[in-house]
């Protein structure tokens, strides 16, 4: 029982530090997830097995999926990324940041609830 109380604590302190340090990026960094699969495989191999072998081969195996579950979130980040700037670089270009607040635009237009400038009907 004593060594179950150490390796769910340890299990614990992993999970603890690498959701702390976890956030969206697209680096290519896949440390985080490795680590923390590696621990929770170490734990659960161990757990399961009674033995240290049991633990070895579960922290690697983890270490594995971590790392693969890592490379998958970079993929998303990434298409995130590209999402955001190509969307920001199309609304530049179509004049969306043109003038939003428009100290210089002419005094027969508004800037609308939708952001963009917009004249006044001719009547």
């Amino acid at each position: 029982m004593r060594s179950f109380a150490r390796i769910a604590a340890a299990a614990a302190i992993v999970m603890a530090a690498g959701t702390a340090s976890a956030y969206a990026a697209c680096n290519g960094d896949t440390g985080t997830e490795t680590v923390l699969g590696a621990g929770a495989g170490a734990a659960a191999g161990g757990l399961a097995s009674h033995s240290i072998a049991g633990a070895a081969i579960g922290g690697v195996a983890g270490g594995l999926i971590g790392n693969a579950i890592g490379q998958s979130n970079n993929r998303e980040d990434c298409r995130r990324d590209a999402y955001y700037y190509d969307r920001d670089r199309q609304m530049a270009e179509n004049g969306y940041y043109r003038d939003r607040y428009a100290y210089n635009r002419p005094p027969d237009s508004y800037v609308g609830g939708d952001g963009y400038v917009h004249d006044y009907p001719d009547d």
